[in-house]
């Protein structure tokens, strides 16, 4: 008896974490085009996400099961590597974990699944390749619609000729050589106004506003600006020792002492031509006091402080100053320029304007009216650049609407009616899968999608390659002349990660705990 329960037990725990990882794609399905659903996702401290992108969804959900948490990491696995798609991955793998199911109820061991599906998956590579566009970075129209076929299924779809613009630009100006790094692109959140104040700046925003003392300007033009990692103001002793003053003269001498301090300190960055002061945050002490403050005041020197650690690189890199630790090596060639730099919106952030050299750099300030729109706006935005680096990366766009997926299913049924032995039927169930994509794009868009996905297969059977769902208009035709166009990357990388992922599921026969 022991013998036999040990035999069924592989097929046991491979069955329960197909299940398990399939409840999680189906999780996501219903979010997946344009016309998918959102979902309101709360968490313990009260904070609410409303959103429909698979990564931020999978991300804040709390997944128990070994084999679920897979396709969170799929699904985190596809935003890191195209940005985009991560809805699409989910499914794509929820699908093929349902045809292995069924394959091995037919007896088929599950390695040979798993081979099989890697040979299909390398096939399905092979034809997206065929069915590519070249693209030329320089044609920014082409690159500025497959921006907004990825807005499209957003929340904030109806602002996507306003990011996508915006997107192209950020990825273009932040590109060296055949790679964008992402970390060169600032965006900077700031509820207040709508979305359509979002805009593209030529230069550097910050999160902190000018500290507001005396005559301090929060104006400043032909600004030179200087980065300093030093304190303004007087030391301070160890933890451990005390200092005793006895008397008044002692006393007075001593706050002598700490004003001509800081006043040198302030002569010197005067000095250097710097009028635009930036203060990184100080854990120690404080930063600045207000004595040094009135100072730079009168000497007409705006004072921005609290600039993280995190900050430093970047602003250095687009304003062209270097950071000072030390005071006597504060001097003009240190210093950074900006056209203009004013405080705006009352204080809440400082912008700097008309950079002369930012390098490969850019910021993005986006506003919007509450804070759930602000943050499904920044994700939408995020991956419209990610789809824009993509074509950075591979110069080749194909056809959205489902139209990759069906001719993938197309053309490997007619490879797998030249197959002989189980790798046919493997090949068979790999193509069906791949329809789980137009079929819940028409779904989703209350569509019948029995007929829009047998149209689709009748057309890619008469050569009609970029057929596709218009899910906005409901009709099935050659979806490229809508503009509806998506990065190669993206589709490649998710067949390659779902066929991956189902791979190693299926070769998971016992599940075993630690102590």
């Amino acid at each position: 008896m022991t013998c036999f329960r040990d035999k069924e037990k592989p097929e046991e725990v491979r069955q329960t974490n197909i299940e398990a990882a399939k409840a999680v794609a189906d999780a996501v399905r219903t979010s997946l085009g344009p016309r998918g659903l959102d979902k309101m996702i709360t968490a313990p401290d009260g904070n609410v996400t409303i959103s429909n992108d698979g990564a931020t969804i999978l991300d804040k959900m709390s997944v128990l099961h070994p084999a679920a948490k897979m396709l969170v990491e799929l699904s985190h696995a596809q935003d890191v590597e195209a940005g985009d798609g991560t809805t699409s991955v989910v499914v794509l793998a929820g699908s093929l974990l349902s045809a292995a199911q069924r394959l091995l109820r037919l007896g088929i061991h599950s390695t040979i699944i798993s081979e099989s599906f890697q040979n299909a998956a390398a096939a399905a590579v092979n034809v997206l390749k065929n069915m590519s566009i070249n693209v030329d970075l320089n044609d920014r129209a082409t690159l500025i619609k497959s921006a907004i076929t990825s807005l499209s299924s957003k929340v904030v779809a109806q602002y996507s000729n306003l990011f996508a613009p915006i997107a192209v630009e950020a990825v273009l100006r932040a590109k060296s050589s055949l790679n964008v790094d992402l970390k060169n692109i600032r965006i900077v959140k700031k509820v207040g106004g709508t979305v359509e104040d979002t805009e593209l700046v030529n230069g550097l925003v910050l999160n902190q506003g000018v500290r507001h003392l005396g005559s301090i300007p929060t104006k400043v033009e032909k600004a030179k600006v200087g980065l300093i990692q030093f304190c303004l103001s007087a030391p301070k002793t160890d933890i451990d020792n005390q200092v005793l003053v006895s008397d008044y003269a002692a006393m007075d001498r001593v706050f002598q002492e700490e004003r001509l301090y800081i006043l040198n300190l302030c002569k010197q960055i005067k000095k250097s031509g710097c009028n635009v002061l930036l203060v990184q945050k100080s854990i120690l002490r404080d930063a600045v006091n207000d004595l040094s403050l009135h100072i730079l005041s009168k000497m007409k020197v705006m004072v921005i402080t609290d600039i993280e650690r995190d900050e430093v690189e970047f602003i250095c890199k687009t304003l062209g100053c270097k950071p000072v630790a030390n005071p006597s090596s504060f001097t003009s060639d240190k210093l950074g320029s900006a056209e203009l730099v004013e405080e705006i919106a009352g204080g809440s952030f400082t912008k700097f304007s008309d950079v002369p050299n930012p390098g490969n750099t850019c910021s993005i300030l986006m506003r919007a009216s509450n804070k759930l729109v602000l943050e499904e706006a920044e994700r939408s935005l995020h991956d419209a650049l990610c789809v824009i680096r993509c074509l950075v990366k591979e110069n080749a766009l194909i056809a959205g609407g489902g139209a990759p997926e069906i001719q993938i299913s197309v053309e490997l049924r007619d490879k797998a009616q030249s197959m002989i032995g189980m790798d046919g039927y493997c090949f068979q169930a790999f193509a069906e899968a791949m329809e789980i994509i137009p079929l819940t794009l028409a779904e989703n868009a209350g569509l019948n999608p029995i007929s829009v996905v047998t149209e689709l297969r009748n057309r890619h059977h008469k050569g009609e390659i970029n057929a596709g769902i218009n899910v906005k208009k409901g009709t099935v035709k050659n979806i490229t002349e809508d503009n509806v166009l998506q990065p190669l990357l993206v589709s490649t990388c998710a067949v390659n990660l779902a066929a991956e992922t189902v791979c190693s599921i299926l070769k998971i026969d016992d599940v075993l705990f630690t102590r």
